[in-house]
């Protein structure tokens, strides 16, 4: 199945619009942070070359995705990270032995189809019952960044250096069609590391620019 990532800036223009297609999301996303003690979501006043246009940033399948959170959960469990042909029962296994790490990764402990990552930092995913009847658990996009940048060596991905960043997609994808071909390059980890790319291109946009980063 596919999956896209969509940057929405958070600018005021969207935000404080009447239409605000994610103001219910947003007044969720606020409590949440609230109740953590922690800031809300931020809004930044428009500046010339931003908009309130919500972009596509990445594309991949979602068995790739989980490729990347398996390799994450093996590094951070101090064991061997390798390659895989096919998702089989050793993630199961890895997310049931190591449930309690997985549920304090904003990688690995996030709805596949829904959810966001917002420019706020904080230590673990935050979760409620109001985020996971809907897009479940929050992320941060400071934290992705710092998983991702604690995974890429196992991968050969020098996290500040990066190779290219594959180009995003030509138009939305539905939940139920398969990804489209991707050239993946000559690599044990070419899954992981095209994922690992698309989301890094994400996480760094948004704390540049002031996004969130939504899955559909």
């Amino acid at each position: 199945m596919a999956c896209d990532l969509w940057l929405v800036p958070l600018v005021d223009v969207l935000c404080h619009s009447p239409d605000n297609p994610f103001a219910e999301e947003l007044a969720a996303y606020d409590k949440a942070l609230g109740d953590a003690g922690l800031p809300p979501v931020p809004v930044f006043g428009y500046m010339p070359g931003l908009s309130g246009d919500v972009a596509p940033v990445a594309a991949f399948d979602y068995d790739a995705l989980h490729f990347l959170r398996r390799a994450y959960l093996l590094q951070i469990s101090g064991l061997a990270v390798t390659p895989v042909d096919e998702l089989g029962g050793d993630y199961e296994q890895l997310l049931e032995m190591f449930e309690p790490t997985a549920q304090q990764s904003h990688l690995v402990w996030h709805y596949d189809h829904a959810g966001a990552y917002v420019p706020v930092d904080f230590a673990h995913p935050l979760s409620n019952d109001e985020l996971l009847e809907g897009g479940g658990p929050l992320g941060s996009s400071h934290g992705l960044l710092r998983e991702l940048e604690a995974v890429a060596p196992a991968l050969g991905i020098d996290p500040h250096n990066p190779p290219a960043t594959p180009a995003p997609p030509a138009r939305p994808t539905t939940l139920e069609e398969p990804a489209a071909p991707i050239p993946y390059e000559d690599n044990p980890f070419a899954r992981e590391r095209h994922v690992w790319l698309g989301l890094h291109a994400a996480a760094t946009r948004s704390l540049g620019q002031g996004s969130m980063i939504v899955f559909s």
